[in-house]
């Protein structure tokens, strides 16, 4: 009999089992209503672009079965979208784009708030930086630019950007520094603004990311002289006339020894689960896949590096390093 019992129980074992293996997986975690995806800068520029274009990829392909909204806080040089998210704890329903506001809003304003307040998701993109002119003016190489500002009385020339003690400005005192020369920074709300504000002739430069600026350039508006990263870009198809983002010389080649890279990542509040985190990663790798995204990646000559888990943050804390050395060189850091 205890035979046939032990016989019997494993009959019935087996039987539950077939059932439990009938039932459907239990789904992995997704959104159940509309994620917000703050933007700490203004409209039109470069991170609004992004992540308009992720909102458009990701509706027009179904790849979310909710909706991903565009929110714009760009007010304390981004700290008030930064903050929105740090407040959101365990709310995987907001995420926001970043740039290097992530390092430098914090260290230049004192306010609460440090990327590690936050939850990283992926790097989605290393986003350039290029010194562009008015089409107009008189300067077509990087170096006969660089001459009439050594010529010229300290504060001749107006160079505009994105916000102050930020990214632009950052790269502003690099420039003064390698020509030994002052320059009038003017900052602007976005990059888009300073787009318009370069082509209207209020200003004599920017050092706009490339993708805040090819419309102008494909329209004969403005010039790139040179691109802030130690090798030429690799996108060969023609912008302006035979002229492609490869055709564009490095600033060190032009004697301007000054290289700088941002940051085009995604984060998420603190305290969510890793579950949530593996949703939005594999979202973002979707999206890569599109034609779309690619096409947006050749428009802005972007660096295509895609990181994600522990290798985003061993880059994050880098990178906070680098900045907070920038940062105190050009006389930045608050309370300073």
């Amino acid at each position: 009999m205890k035979h046939l019992h032990a016989l019997g129980l494993g009959a019935v074992t087996a039987l539950g089992m077939t059932a439990l293996s009938m039932l459907p997986a239990a789904a992995a975690w997704e959104p159940t209503k509309p994620v917000e995806f703050i933007v700490p800068a203004g409209t039109g520029g470069g991170a609004d672009q992004m992540a308009r274009t992720l909102q458009g990829i990701i509706a027009k392909h179904d790849l979310m079965s909710t909706q991903l909204v565009v929110i714009n806080k760009s007010g304390g040089a981004g700290g008030e979208g930064f903050l929105d998210v740090k407040s959101n704890k365990g709310n995987p329903h907001k995420i926001v784009i970043s740039l290097s506001n992530l390092f430098t809003t914090p260290l230049a304003t004192g306010i609460p708030f440090n990327w590690k307040d936050l939850t990283p998701v992926a790097m989605l993109a290393l986003d350039e930086f290029v010194l562009w002119v008015n089409a107009e003016a008189p300067y077509k190489t990087a170096q006969e630019y660089e001459k009439a500002i050594k010529d010229a009385p300290d504060n001749t020339f107006k160079m505009g950007g994105t916000g102050s003690k930020q990214e632009d400005q950052i790269i502003t005192v690099a420039i003064q520094k390698a020509l030994g020369k002052k320059l009038t920074y003017i900052p602007y709300k976005g990059g888009g603004e300073v787009a318009v504000q370069l082509v209207g002739g209020h200003i004599n430069s920017s050092v706009n990311n490339p993708i805040e600026a090819v419309s102008q350039w494909r329209g004969d508006k403005v010039r790139p002289l040179c691109v802030f990263d130690s090798k030429t870009l690799p996108y060969t198809d023609k912008i302006q006339g035979d002229l492609s983002w490869s055709s564009v010389p490095t600033c060190k080649s032009e004697g301007l020894d000054v290289e700088y890279l941002m940051l085009r990542g995604v984060f998420m509040p603190p305290g969510v689960t890793d579950e949530q985190v593996a949703y939005f990663v594999e979202l973002f790798k979707k999206v890569r896949e599109t034609p779309e995204w690619k096409q947006l990646m050749k428009d802005g000559a972007f660096n295509q590096t895609f990181m994600a888990g522990d290798e985003f943050k061993a880059w994050l804390n880098q990178a906070e390093t680098t900045h907070k050395g920038l940062m105190q060189e050009a006389g930045f850091i608050a309370g300073n």
